[in-house]
C-alpha cells in the first residue's frame, strides 16, 4: 500500500461505506442471524444490496459465513473478532453522535438561514 495523506482513509472507505455500518451494528447487538433476519432489521436496504455488502465484509474477513447443509439449507451470518475490534470505534462514535449531533444541526440550519450555498 503506498504512503496516503490521510493514515485512516483505507479504515473509513471499508468500515463506513454505504450500508456496511448498519450491518456490522446489527450483528454486533443481535448476535448471529439469517439474511432475512438481517434484513428485517435493516428496513431499507435491498437483498441485492444486502447480499454485496454482506460478501464485501466476509471477503474484508469482519463477518463470518455459516452454511448449514439442512433442509432447507440455512446460511447465517455473524460479526468476527476482527468485525468485534471495530465495537470501540463505534461506541465513540455513538458517544460523539449523542454529544454532538444537536450542534451539527444548529450550525446547519445557522448556515442555512444565512443563505450560502453549499458549493461555489
Amino acid at each position: 500500500m503506498g504512503v496516503q495523506a490521510c493514515p485512516i482513509t483505507p479504515v473509513v472507505d471499508i468500515v463506513f461505506s454505504r450500508w456496511t455500518t448498519p450491518i456490522l451494528w446489527t450483528l454486533h447487538e443481535f448476535g448471529r442471524q439469517r439474511f432475512v433476519e438481517l434484513q428485517r432489521r435493516i428496513e431499507t436496504i435491498t437483498p441485492k444490496v444486502l447480499t454485496q455488502r454482506l460478501r464485501q465484509l466476509e471477503r474484508d474477513g469482519l463477518v463470518v459465513r455459516t452454511y448449514h447443509p439442512s433442509v432447507p439449507p440455512r446460511v447465517e451470518y455473524e460479526i468476527s473478532e476482527l468485525g468485534l475490534s471495530l465495537a470501540p470505534l463505534f461506541a465513540q462514535l455513538a458517544l460523539w453522535a449523542d454529544a454532538h449531533l444537536d450542534e451539527v444541526d444548529r450550525a446547519r440550519h445557522s448556515y442555512d438561514a444565512a443563505g450560502r450555498p453549499l458549493s461555489s
